[in-house]
């Protein structure tokens, strides 16, 4: 079976099943694990480079506004890879190549391949989709052991969490230029972490607020994860904004409970490291519990302006 991903979370989901060999062709945001990257590239990007997020913000809304995604089809190289299967989402335009651009290239082609459109709202969808993939790739009995560890995991950290803690309440911002608010799987996460997401909902998309509203919400712990950005790159341009002295007076900034966080591998990306995510939450909301190396190392504390930076650990 030879397969292309138009979306990094199925060619994570599509490598955690062992697939590695019936992966084609990829989306050039394809990048976990490692060996993504030498697959052929098959869509590209209609932003132009080192874009400004205010100008990003702009054209997303402008290219979404117009029903179109802003990402383009390589038709004649996908059109060369003669895929069997295609997979692809209808969730999020600014993710992948929209259904409507893969449709218009599927017309060339003699054969038409399967295609499989992924559309998770929330973590059970998520979890739903691995098997999706699975029965599409005749991998439903690897993705049901890949949804068992996950479900060992997510139960293991679930009983180190201290019920009788008072659950913080937590803002997850996922653009800062304008600000908008973590959606769809996110405030589950928060949830199941133990915290309490104080502007986001579940099965909603992520959504634009003024700072105002930030400061009016009050969060006790505050999250800077801006889609497609490293934790580095997220704690740069956070302190790079302009902020009102009232910004200082949100609990989390006042108690130094704000952190810089990677989104695109651990929470804008609805596949397997979503896991790694909520232990990443939980870590942050809870200190005193065990996770990952890997979510023990994705964390990094921004220290409050003026301050001396803190250790990485929480």
């Amino acid at each position: 079976m030879r397969i292309v991903s138009l979306l990094p979370s199925a060619t994570e989901i599509l490598f955690a099943l062992d697939l590695d060999r019936e992966i084609a062709g990829v989306s050039h945001e394809c990048d976990f694990p490692p060996q993504a990257r030498s697959k052929p590239v098959v869509i590209h990007s209609r932003l132009p480079h080192d874009a400004a997020p205010a100008e990003i913000d702009r054209l997303v809304r402008e290219y979404v506004s117009r029903g179109e995604s802003l990402y383009a089809v390589d038709v004649d190289k996908l059109e060369g890879l003669d895929p069997d299967l295609i997979v692809t989402q209808d969730l999020c335009h600014v993710c992948a190549a929209s259904p409507d651009d893969l449709a218009t290239a599927l017309t060339r082609f003699d054969r038409r391949p399967e295609v499989l459109c992924l559309n998770p709202q929330d973590l059970g969808d998520v979890w739903r989709d691995i098997l999706l993939v699975g029965e599409a790739t005749c991998r439903e009995e690897q993705a049901e052991y890949l949804l068992d560890q996950i479900g060992q995991r997510q139960g293991a950290l679930e009983q180190q969490l201290d019920p009788s803690l008072r659950r913080p309440r937590v803002a997850f911002l996922e653009w800062l230029e304008p600000i908008y608010v973590g959606g769809h799987w996110v405030p589950e996460m928060i949830g199941r972490a133990g915290g309490e997401d104080a502007l986001g909902s579940v099965r909603t998309p992520s959504f634009r607020v003024h700072l105002q509203d930030v400061v009016e919400a009050k969060p006790e712990i505050l999250l800077v994860a801006p889609c497609g950005y490293t934790a580095k790159q997220a704690r740069d341009e956070y302190e790079s904004l302009e902020l009102p002295e009232q910004w200082n007076a949100i609990p989390a900034v006042r108690n130094n409970r704000v952190y810089a966080l990677e989104a695109s591998s651990y929470f804008s990306r609805p596949g397997p490291r979503l896991l790694t995510g909520i232990e990443i939450l939980a870590k942050v909301i809870q200190p005193s519990v065990t996770v990952s190396p890997e979510a023990e190392s994705a964390i990094l504390p921004i220290p409050a302006r003026g301050a001396a930076p803190r250790a990485a650990s929480v």
